[in-house]
C-alpha cells in the first residue's frame, strides 16, 4: 500500500513538475519574409504587446464566449492544463487563438495552467516538442489531466467550434 501511494505521489509530481519546465519561455523569432514567426515556448503576453501581432488584440474584440463552455471551465477549472501549438504566421491560429483566450478570461482559467508554444512553417519547435505531442497542423490544443492528455482539439475542432469542443472535453472529468 505505501508503495501505490509513493508511486502516485512520484507520479503526480513529476507531471507538475514537467509542466511547470514546459512553461518557462524560451523562444527564438525564425527569419522570414512574410511574418514575424515566434518559434519555442511562448506566452499571451508576448503576442499581445508586439505590433506584428495586431490580429491578436483586433480578433480578441470580435465574438462572443460560449456559455457553456465558460460554465464548464469554472467548474472543472482547477482540474486540467492546456498546451497550446500554434504558428504566429498562420491563419487559422490568428482566428482560432484569440477565441481561445476569451474563454480563457471569460472563465478565469488561470494562466498557469497553460503552456503556449510557437511553431514555424513546418511546424517545427524547440526540443521536438512537436513530435513528442504528434502536432500535424496548427493550432492544437491538448487537454491534460494529471499529466495525460485526454483530448486535443486542433484548428477549428471537430464541431467547428474550438469552444464547444473544449467543453465536450473538460466535461469528461469526473
Amino acid at each position: 500500500m505505501k508503495k501505490i501511494f509513493f508511486l502516485l505521489f512520484v507520479i503526480t509530481f513529476s507531471s507538475c513538475s514537467s509542466f511547470h519546465k514546459l512553461s518557462k519561455i524560451n523562444y527564438s523569432v525564425v527569419p522570414d519574409d512574410r511574418a514575424k514567426i515566434f518559434k519555442g515556448i511562448i506566452n499571451r503576453s508576448l503576442i499581445e504587446n508586439d505590433t506584428s501581432f495586431a490580429w491578436f488584440k483586433e480578433n480578441m474584440k470580435w465574438g462572443q464566449v460560449d456559455e457553456a463552455a465558460v460554465a464548464a471551465f469554472k467548474q472543472k477549472g482547477d482540474q486540467f492544463k492546456m498546451i497550446v501549438f500554434g504558428g504566429t504566421w498562420c491563419e487559422d491560429t490568428q482566428n482560432v487563438l484569440p477565441k481561445f483566450y476569451r474563454l480563457v478570461d471569460k472563465s478565469n482559467f488561470p494562466e498557469k495552467n497553460i503552456v503556449l508554444i510557437g511553431v514555424d512553417r513546418k511546424k517545427q519547435t524547440i526540443n521536438d516538442l512537436s513530435k513528442k505531442f504528434n502536432i500535424t497542423n496548427v493550432p492544437t490544443i491538448i487537454v491534460l489531466r494529471k499529466g495525460k492528455e485526454i483530448g486535443r482539439v486542433v484548428e477549428y475542432g471537430k464541431s467547428g467550434s474550438i469552444e464547444k469542443d473544449l467543453m465536450e472535453i473538460v466535461q469528461t472529468i469526473k
